[in-house]
């Protein structure tokens, strides 16, 4: 049965949407509601500064765009009126570490909090006020859209054969090439090479603190590319950008200070202060990485190769060689297996490979072991260096994903599908019990979904 709102309660509305009217916003341009969703409005100041962090991240902005968010808001807003019905409660730690997470990225982007204040013409009081109200509605919104989908029924093996029996061929993923790897792997002794580029670091620091310019030394020997061609200057950042041991040495230093040495998974810095903005700062840094040892490259090189050898003449398994010899712990007491360290999976596509490893494993067949030659550890870091020899255990070649080899991706599907559904036909109800009314200014948009013009 539909429930009809009383006709005070539309004139309340209405009363609302016409007193924001003739409102003026940050760049000059009258505000206004350009849409009502039942007891929630959109603003067009709302859409304007949407746009605004759509433009910083480089994307070009059009009346499609406008068109586009405008739908995405009209989704959320269905969605937040019903969560309000349903008296739903806002997490609001979600909505302090979202607030929190959104100005630090946008502050860093823009180069401090006077420079985001210019970009969006408001102090960030204001702004602060704006995001928690919107991230709070953000937080009702997805506990709405949970509920929508949480009584969902689990799909059984014969409801995904059904789906995949009745998707388009050409509907399914192409799955590339994927390979299952073991390794075995050697870290190379650092402890000489570390006292060297402590010994270094604390010379610079000597000489700049007997005159020499830091932005000088910075663009002679730094090893962070990117930092010392403008003489070590890092830009204004939050110190939660960085790795915590920098953002601690940093954020207490006084200006044109220089810290002792800083040890970060980088490498090991010394951080000069040029200003400093509540927890956000401006700083040079020279960073310099230990550089291993040629001799010690070659001796683990040598030994894994050596390794390799009584591995290929079966006196050793390579699962047994793996436990005793490994120095990468998770592949040591797996037999030496690779797993993604975020998923656990075994199977690796191109992409997920480091680029030494898959430039070796190109030309390997299955069964293979490797000569040992030299990666980089989970990070990637340029001067995390590894050393390894690696088996190919299996290939699984590029296909369309089928129900054999790849029901996990299906049932994905499936699943993913079934939810969309949910949230599709929860759209189209709520369009037709809510009031929606929607600006002319908008009303030539072509929305993915009917039913939004009345």
């Amino acid at each position: 049965m539909k429930i009809h709102k009383p006709a005070i309660c539309m004139l309340i509305l209405l009363s609302a949407a016409t007193s924001a009217y003739g409102q003026k916003y940050g760049n000059g341009l009258v505000d206004k509601v350009i849409a009502l969703v039942g007891n929630e409005m959109i603003q067009l100041s709302t859409i304007e500064e949407e746009v605004q962090m759509q433009m910083m991240q480089g994307i070009i902005t059009d009346k499609n765009l406008r068109c586009e968010l405008l739908e995405n808001m009209l989704v959320s807003k269905l969605m937040l009126n019903q969560a309000r019905l349903d008296s739903l409660t806002v997490n609001e730690e979600y909505v302090e570490l979202e607030l929190e997470n959104r100005l630090q990225d946008i502050k860093t982007r823009l180069g401090g909090e006077k420079a985001t204040e210019e970009y969006f013409r408001k102090p960030v009081f204001k702004l602060k006020q704006e995001w928690r109200e919107l991230f709070r509605e953000q937080s009702l919104t997805r506990d709405m859209q949970s509920t929508i989908t949480e009584n969902i029924p689990e799909l059984t093996p014969k409801d995904i054969e059904e789906f995949y029996t009745r998707t388009p061929k050409d509907s399914l993923p192409v799955i590339p090439a994927q390979y299952q790897l073991s390794q075995i792997v050697l870290y190379p002794p650092k402890e000489e090479a570390v006292l060297m580029v402590k010994e270094r670091l604390l010379e610079f620091r000597e000489r700049i603190m007997n005159g020499e310019r830091f932005s000088t030394l910075a663009a002679l020997y730094s090893q962070d590319p990117y930092s010392s061609r403008r003489g070590g200057e890092l830009g204004m950042a939050a110190k939660q950008m960085y790795w915590p041991a920098f953002g601690d040495a940093a954020i207490v230093l006084k200006e044109g200070q220089v810290s002792q040495i800083v040890e970060t998974p980088d490498g090991f810095h010394l951080i000069q202060m040029i200003e400093r903005e509540g927890d956000m700062f401006n700083a040079r840094h020279i960073l310099l990485k230990p550089d291993v040892l040629t001799s010690d490259r070659v001796k683990s090189l040598n030994r894994l190769d050596s390794i390799a050898n009584v591995i290929k003449t079966d006196s050793i398994t390579f699962e047994r060689a793996a436990l005793l010899y490994s120095e990468d712990p998770p592949s040591r007491l797996n037999g030496g297996r690779m797993a993604d360290q975020n998923t656990g999976a075994h199977l690796f596509e191109k992409d997920q490979l480091k680029t030494n490893d898959y430039n070796v494993l190109r030309n390997m067949k299955e069964g293979d072991i490797s000569t040992a030659f030299e990666s980089r550890d989970n990070e990637g870091r340029e001067g995390n260096v590894i050393y390894k020899i690696i088996r190919l255990d299996k290939i699984i070649p590029s296909h369309t994903a089928n129900l054999k080899d790849d029901y996990n991706t299906i049932r994905n599907m499936a699943n993913n599908r079934q939810m969309q559904d949910a949230i599709e036909n929860f759209i189209k109800e709520k369009q037709q019990t809510t009031y929606i009314r929607i600006d002319p200014l908008f009303r030539d948009c072509a929305f993915k979904r009917e039913g939004w013009i009345k």
